[in-house]
């Protein structure tokens, strides 16, 4: 495998841990990064997305002990079955879309400049909803019924749209839906499990053809700085949310955004897949 592909795969593994669990778009970075290491085309989109699992990965261990006491509570214990049941019906509305519209959103928007104006237009939902007084019904995950699952997961179908970020879609969503920051960050958390696994599975399937042996090294290296940087990621948000809101992560976007639409209609920057 050639140095210069391990390169980007560790980069790119980096990208995705740093940005999958914040509402700043994991996949909005990803394109970008990948259009700036010119690293493109369908295997390199499927390649964004099977690195999730790293991600994915590195919740499952901060919160094993949560999964366990789940999964050997299913049988008997209605918090563990109302649990299971939410993230299935949040799952539902960004399954659905994603089968009926995914081709259509990959093969149209999945190009920086766009990435850049969805970066913006989720900014300024961020800023008005923090602007917003929260009136907060639900203060932990285990106090959700299913009704704020299912809206949930209308709000994280926005994150069909690249640079709209799931993390934010779902956060931003279940807060102005009546859930406390730490419920909704949490709930995010254990949603992306589901959702980036299920995702990461069916785009490894469908372009399985477009691999080899050969490839086992690169995403190997995505996978493992995925895993570490989303680890410490989780880690360092949940400290940040007890005291701060996410109004620094909009102005973010904003100075992203601006920053890829100026290099772009500029030519300061060669963005080939725009």
């Amino acid at each position: 495998m050639d140095s210069a592909i391990l390169f980007k795969a560790v980069i790119l593994g980096v990208v995705e841990g740093l940005t999958e669990f914040l509402p700043i778009s994991s996949t909005g970075h990803l394109i970008l990064v990948g259009d700036l290491l010119e690293f493109n085309g369908d295997k390199a989109k499927t390649f964004q997305i099977a690195i999730q699992c790293g991600a994915i990965l590195a919740v499952v261990w901060e919160y094993r002990r949560r999964f366990a006491m789940v999964a050997t509570g299913l049988p008997r214990d209605p918090v563990a079955r109302r649990f299971v049941l939410n993230l299935g019906i949040a799952f539902v509305p960004l399954a659905v879309l994603g089968l009926v519209f995914g081709d259509i959103i990959k093969a149209t928007l999945f190009r920086p400049v766009p990435v850049a104006i969805a970066f913006i237009a989720g900014a300024l939902v961020i800023l008005w909803a923090e602007r917003r007084r929260h009136a907060v019904r639900v203060h932990s995950v285990d106090d959700m019924q299913w009704t704020d699952a299912l809206k949930v997961g209308v709000a994280q179908a926005f994150a069909l749209i690249p640079g709209a970020s799931r993390a934010g879609a779902t956060i931003i969503g279940g807060m102005l839906f009546g859930l406390s920051r730490t419920a909704a960050t949490e709930f995010s958390f254990f949603l992306a499990v589901p959702v980036l696994f299920v995702a990461s599975i069916y785009e490894m399937l469908k372009h399985r053809d477009l691999f080899s042996a050969d490839d086992v090294a690169m995403f190997g290296a995505g996978f493992v700085a995925a895993f570490v940087s989303a680890f410490l990621c989780v880690r360092w948000l949940l400290r940040y949310i007890s005291r701060h809101d996410f109004t620094i992560f909009a102005w973010y976007r904003i100075a992203f955004g601006a920053i890829v639409l100026l290099t772009a209609f500029t030519g300061l920057v060669d963005w080939t897949a725009a």
